[in-house]
């Protein structure tokens, strides 16, 4: 089930459960999980893009070996706000595998969460060929951490 909105997407969790952030790449789809209490993401993995059914196949024994119980989707919105292609090609992507699994798929505007997971690792004193290897999934748990400092604040003031 896809939902447009963080609220809307906080009300279709349980209340405890590991979520799962996914940024979408043409080549690879970053992989981030969070702890089940939802507090910290966590860079996973870098899935290589082979086609849909192998992609979301890999999602779905990661989600079922952590028991995820929600997914988000970093949205790439352009600057000011718009949805391009790329936002819609990850709309596309929601849609397919929402057949696959009957958990929550929400999206988060990932729009400059690679130039920040970028900036960490530079100042983490990464080689450049090591920062190629995990920026995705570092990307990832950008996205999804900023997913769950917001789903704590709707917590907070509900």
């Amino acid at each position: 089930m896809i939902l447009a909105t963080a609220p809307e997407f906080a009300a279709a969790l349980p209340q405890v459960g590991a979520l799962m952030g996914l940024d979408l790449g043409t080549k690879t789809i970053g992989v981030a999980l969070s702890d089940s209490l939802r507090s910290v993401a966590t860079p996973v993995e870098t899935v290589k893009r082979v086609k849909f059914t192998e992609d979301a196949q890999r999602l779905l024994t990661l989600i079922k070996d952590r028991n995820v119980s929600g997914i988000v989707l970093g949205l790439p919105l352009n600057m000011d706000g718009t949805e391009g292609p790329r936002a819609q090609s990850t709309r596309a992507f929601a849609r397919n595998f929402e057949k696959l699994t009957p958990l929550p798929i929400g999206f988060w505007d990932e729009r400059l969460s690679t130039v920040a997971a970028e900036r960490v690792l530079i100042e983490a004193d990464m080689s450049r060929k090591r920062r190629a290897e995990v920026i995705d999934n570092v990307a990832a748990a950008y996205i999804l951490q900023g997913l769950l400092d917001r789903l704590s604040f709707l917590k907070g003031s509900s």
